[in-house]
């Protein structure tokens, strides 16, 4: 049973190259942050190891140890192999791809294929990258490799060119509070909250479902970035450093806070465009109506531009504190800008 929700394209093509005995060496899933890919990708691994004849079943030996990530046969790369969850390492370095290509030299222990998850290819060090060509180049037999980013665009295009990109979408907000309902036991109002805040990423709306810390220090990253609207530029500095600190213990929770503070903007945007019922922070409608009085679609649209041109800054590694002084400067610009 394929566990992936709201990818029902990506299950169909999979599921048709099983049936075909038409596999890839290499796969290529890309998409945003919590829609699937890893379940997607475990999914693919119990089907190739299945024990039953409808794969993946979901409930053999193979599939549940797969589930369980306990299977000799199936093995996730990160950046927190070597790291941890709350300080992963920058990269996926060259020893982790060394490991791998000596691995993918073995024969399946008691599985059908060996499988090579890995998670964020997108960190793949340059050494560490060109490696895994070499992997990809040369497969062993019944050696699947799948490679999990959100932005393929960051991978060598050669990297790319040797495997099968299959691209995974957001998760439409009805398909998400549907699902949050009737298989998670989610009360209906919270239901559509988490439908709307998770932007189709339901991964995030499970977890948040589970886990109500989720929520809470959402709420908090929140307070801090709307205080900023009011702040004083010396405010705005002292936040850049303590952001710029933090980018170096962690760069994805500062990719994710940068990115809230983006969707924060983008409901402001929808409220001045007459679109309040595409807002994503309806738990927040009545703030949000009142600082988009405020602004106009100008300034609104302005905020946005400069909140990704800082993100793309950051993922091409240019120093985080000037380019956070940078993005603190012109939300200051477009603040006191008149309107347009």
């Amino acid at each position: 049973m394929w566990q992936v929700i709201g990818q029902d394209k990506a299950v169909e093509f999979l599921r048709c190259s099983l049936d075909a005995g038409r596999l890839a060496h290499g796969y290529l899933f890309s998409g945003p942050r919590h829609v699937g890919k890893m379940t997607l990708a475990q999914n693919l691994a119990q089907a190739l190891n299945c024990q039953e004849e409808d794969r993946p079943c979901g409930s053999c030996r193979s599939c549940h140890t797969i589930a369980c990530q306990n299977h000799p046969d199936v093995q996730v790369i990160g950046r927190g192999n070597e790291g941890s969850a709350e300080t992963p390492k920058k990269e996926i370095g060259i020893d982790q791809m060394r490991q791998l290509q000596h691995a993918a030299s073995l024969k399946p222990y008691e599985g059908s294929y060996r499988v090579f998850i890995i998670d964020g290819a997108e960190h793949l060090s340059e050494e560490g990258a060109n490696s895994l060509l070499k992997t990809l180049e040369e497969p062993a037999p019944n050696v699947i490799l799948i490679l999990l980013t959100t932005d393929y665009g960051l991978l060598l295009p050669t990297i790319v060119s040797h495997c099968q990109r299959i691209e995974l979408f957001p998760v439409p907000s009805p398909i998400t509070e549907q699902e949050l309902i009737q298989h998670w036991g989610a009360a209906a109002e919270k239901a559509e909250v988490l439908a709307r805040l998770c932007h189709g990423g339901i991964g995030w709306a499970i977890s948040a479902l589970n886990d109500d810390r989720l929520l809470q220090e959402r709420g908090q990253k929140l307070e801090r970035l709307i205080s900023l609207h009011d702040a004083s530029i010396e405010q705005r500095f002292a936040y850049a450093a303590q952001l710029a600190t933090q980018f170096a213990k962690n760069r994805d929770s500062v990719r994710e806070e940068l990115e809230l503070w983006r969707g924060w903007c983008r409901d402001l945007l929808m409220i001045r465009a007459g679109c309040a019922n595409l807002v994503a922070n309806i738990d927040k409608e009545a703030l949000l109506h009142r600082q988009a009085r405020r602004y106009s679609l100008t300034q609104i649209k302005g905020f946005i531009k400069a909140i990704g041109a800082a993100l793309q800054q950051l993922e091409q590694n240019a120093n985080p504190r000037l380019v956070l002084e940078v993005l603190m400067l012109d939300m200051a610009t477009e603040r006191k800008a008149g309107y347009a």
